[in-house]
Parts: C-alpha cells; sequence; structure tokens
C-alpha cells in the first residue's frame, strides 16, 4: 500500500509539473550583431503558443518558439524553421547556421552566414522537444505521430502569424531531415486552408514528393554517394578517378548505362553476369566483392556503411567520419536561452537537457520511441514488418499508410511556389544522383518551382565553412525570390 501511495503522490507531481498557464507572455529583447563590418539590429522573441482542440478550444499543448525580426517598413519574409527526428528540437539548424548566433568551441559568436539578414525566422520546437509541452501526459502521445505532428505545427503558423498580425509577410517554411517532411506537409495543409506559401526549404529529407509504385526506382544511384565516400577514404583503385567529381562521372554512368538496366532484368541475370555487376559493385564502392549478396546485387546504407567502416561503421549522417562531432556549445545555448533572451523557466530544454525521471526512477521515453509513423490505418504485421526494414536497410524511418499530401499538391495549390531541395553528398541517407534524376524526370508542373542542391558535406551539410556560407546563399536566394 506504501508503494501504491508513493507512486501516486510522484505520477501527481509529474502531472502538475508539466500542468501549464492559461497564457503567457512571451519574452521580447533587443539585440545587434556584425555582419561584414556592418551592424545587424534585431528583436528577439522567445514564448509559448498553446496548440488547442480545434471543437472546444481547450489547450492541448504549448509550442515553443524564438523569433528573430528585423525593424523594416514594409514586411519582411518570415520563414518558420526546424528541425526533425522526429523529436528534435530546432537548436541545430537555429545554431550551427540559421541563427543569428552560432555555436562555435563552447561559445557563441556572431553568424556571418546568418539567413536573418533576408527574413525574420522563428525557430520552432514542435511538443515533446525543447520547452514544448503536451498540457496533459493524455495529451502528450495526439503530438506524437506523424499526423497529430502536421496538425499542431501547421496550427502553430496559423496562430503565430494571426497573434502577430504577420499575415502580409511571405511565408516560407524551412525543415530538416524529418522536418523537411513536415515542411512539405505543413506547406500543402496551410495553402488548402487559403494561406499563401511562397517557398519550402527541404533539408536533408528528400523531395516531400509522393513516390508512386509506376516511378522508376532510383536506389541503385546510391552508388554514386558510396563512390565518393569510398574515394573520401582512400579505397578506391586510381584508375576509377583521381577527383570526387571524376568519380561521381564514373559511378554515375556505370549506374545508369550498367548497373540500372542489370537490376530491372535481375531475376533473369546468369552467374557470369551476376559476378560482373558484384565485381563492378565492389569496385566502385571499396566493398570486397564476396561481402555483395549475388542475389539482390544491393548494397543498403548499413551494409555500405558497415563493410567500410569495419570495426567502427561510418557514421550514418557524415560517411566521411566515423564518430559524431562533440563541440555543440550546449552550456552556451542553454546560458543564451535563459540568460540572453530572458526565458526563465525551471523545465529542462529537452534535446540539450536531461528530464527528470519518472515515477519508476527512470527518464521518460524520448519523444522518437513513442512515435506512431502510421498515416492510416495499418495492422500489426504491417508495422513490424516495416520497423524491420527500416532497421535492415539503415535508409531512414519506417513508412507506415499512404504518403501525406506534399510537394506536388502544395505547387498544385500554388503555381508560383518555389522549393529548394537540399542535400549533402556524403549523407548516407540522401541519394544527390537520384536527386539529379528526379530533377530530370519532373512533370512540367514541378519542373520551374524545384531546385535541387547537392553539397560537399553530410547531413548536416553546414558544418563544413564552406559549404555553409553556399548553402546559406541558396536559402537567402529562396526567401528573396531569386532562386535559380
Amino acid at each position: 500500500m506504501r508503494a501504491l501511495l508513493a507512486a501516486a503522490v510522484l505520477a501527481t507531481a509529474a502531472a502538475s509539473a508539466v500542468a501549464q498557464p492559461a497564457a503567457e507572455a512571451p519574452v521580447v529583447t533587443r539585440h545587434a550583431i556584425t555582419i561584414a563590418g556592418r551592424p545587424l539590429a534585431y528583436t528577439a522573441e522567445a514564448g509559448r503558443i498553446a496548440i488547442r482542440d480545434p471543437g472546444t478550444g481547450e489547450t492541448r499543448g504549448w509550442m515553443f518558439y524564438i523569433a528573430y525580426r528585423v525593424p523594416s517598413s514594409k514586411p519582411r519574409p518570415l520563414a518558420f524553421v526546424w528541425n526533425g527526428g522526429p523529436g528534435a528540437n530546432s537548436a541545430t539548424l537555429h545554431f550551427e547556421v540559421a541563427g543569428p548566433k552560432r555555436g562555435e568551441v563552447g561559445r557563441l559568436v556572431d553568424n556571418a552566414d546568418t539567413w536573418l539578414t533576408h527574413a525574420d525566422l522563428v525557430f520552432v520546437d514542435p511538443i515533446g522537444t525543447g520547452f514544448s509541452r503536451a498540457a496533459r501526459p493524455e495529451y502528450a502521445q495526439g503530438f506524437y505521430g506523424t499526423l497529430g505532428d502536421v496538425a499542431s505545427v501547421t496550427e502553430f503558423v496559423r496562430a503565430w502569424r494571426a497573434q502577430q498580425a504577420a499575415e502580409a509577410n511571405p511565408l516560407y517554411l524551412i525543415g530538416e531531415s524529418w522536418g523537411a517532411g513536415r515542411a512539405a506537409n505543413v506547406g500543402q495543409a496551410l495553402l488548402a486552408r487559403g494561406v499563401r506559401v511562397n517557398g519550402l526549404g527541404l533539408i536533408s529529407g528528400g523531395t516531400g514528393l509522393a513516390r508512386g509504385a509506376a516511378d522508376p526506382p532510383l536506389d541503385h544511384l546510391r552508388v554514386v554517394g558510396y563512390a565518393v565516400t569510398a574515394f573520401h577514404h582512400g579505397r578506391l583503385a586510381p584508375d576509377v578517378g583521381r577527383t570526387p567529381d571524376a568519380v561521381r562521372r564514373a559511378a554515375g554512368r556505370w549506374a545508369r548505362d550498367t548497373y540500372g538496366p542489370a537490376l530491372a532484368r535481375r531475376e533473369q541475370l546468369d552467374p557470369d553476369e551476376r559476378e560482373r555487376i558484384a565485381a563492378g559493385l565492389a569496385r566502385l564502392t571499396g566493398v570486397p566483392a564476396d561481402q555483395v549478396d549475388r542475389r539482390t546485387l544491393m548494397l543498403t546504407p548499413r551494409q555500405f556503411r558497415t563493410a567500410l567502416g569495419g570495426d567502427r561503421p561510418l557514421n550514418v549522417f557524415d560517411m566521411r567520419r566515423v564518430d559524431e562531432p562533440s563541440d555543440r556549445a550546449t552550456d552556451a545555448i542553454l546560458r543564451y536561452l535563459r540568460g540572453d533572451l530572458g526565458y526563465r523557466t525551471d523545465l529542462p530544454y529537452v534535446g540539450l537537457e536531461a528530464e527528470p525521471p519518472g515515477p519508476d526512477g527512470k527518464p521518460p521515453p524520448g519523444v522518437g520511441a513513442r512515435w506512431d509513423y502510421a498515416t492510416g490505418p495499418v495492422t500489426p504485421e504491417a508495422r513490424e514488418k516495416a520497423f524491420a526494414e527500416a532497421v535492415r536497410t539503415g535508409a531512414g524511418p519506417p513508412k507506415l499508410g499512404p504518403p501525406l499530401p506534399g510537394t506536388a499538391e502544395a505547387v498544385a495549390l500554388n503555381p508560383r511556389l518555389r522549393v529548394l531541395v537540399a542535400s549533402g553528398l556524403y549523407d548516407s541517407l540522401a541519394n544527390c544522383a537520384g536527386d539529379a534524376e528526379t530533377a530530370r524526370r519532373l512533370p512540367a508542373p514541378l519542373k520551374p518551382a524545384m531546385t535541387f542542391r547537392c553539397y560537399p558535406g553530410g547531413h548536416m551539410m553546414y558544418r563544413d565553412a564552406e559549404t555553409r556560407a553556399r548553402f546559406s546563399r541558396d536559402i537567402r536566394a529562396l526567401v528573396s525570390g531569386t532562386l535559380r
């Protein structure tokens, strides 16, 4: 009985700890940084917006944001920016490339590549990340799934613009990784509700296009990224190519002219043909030929990372590495949030700070561990199969249910929409050569809308200084309406 009573008290305490006020005033501070020798003055606003039940108006969650705005006599472009996960806060894009301050060797410095020079920025932390919380524990799972996520972020954008009287500002949605798909889905949802969306930035998360069964497969073009990675690690013979560009060209020719056609008739290949394809795949990827499955003649991202890395598999996000960068300036970011921005709270910033243990003495499971990827009814068997396939390939999250309306549907609603698809050459989750082929095959309505860029970097391609500058120029062009 005593144990049960203690558990009940702890549960009550946990519930009250996440209970939110009926209203919360944002905190506004004034700042200035120096960019190319010139001062840039701006305001920073940190706060949370209530995400309400559409039928009753009851608050179901509180979504945290940090908005940077530059005084202007006319409406500036307005970009909502988020990361992915699912279950990630916005700190990576915020403090590594987009915001006015950038983390560097444990501190924050003025960011010469900030997007704030060309657009006002709103960094969004979905429910369960950063300082964002469900209003009650029983509401949390409604946000921790693809459908609830898109609905809640769509509502956040609508509510923020309404509260700030920012409906006249040209609107851009920019997301990374899982957040790229979110940007495409939210963009379509807003357009369907009559909200004009001017552009989408889809970073390291695909095209936002729903691929149908009739579309030609593009996975064979992953060989190009594998080849350049193998070249980086010194695992290719000199005759393949002596520069990354030469290797890309050689791998691309083989993939298009030999490999793709062979896979299209894979079931009819004789043993000698299979040996020749396996040998070609080994030659261009650095993977020993005896590790190439003669039945599939394919290398999943996981197989490639493991085969090339051996005891230390290559990093999922940047295959040039075997580890993760350790310096994220975490302490400096936390001081900045609570100090420079004046957002005083005892809530942990989820993703940078540990959450307190629950009634069982263990930390609560992360949002990602609780995520429901289904976009429609699925059987337990289908769910299990999708997760198993995602684990086997290491190519990204499971696909469960029909794809949600995204980029193509958004362009249909606004033919003047501009879309930047940005990928990193060394990202094992990306397929730059596949993107290029997609661009070549786009139907007429999509061709003028979509711009594809492949940068010499990983999933977070902006961690390379030269690439960061180039990538930021492209984002600035997107929000300025000059992207080509």
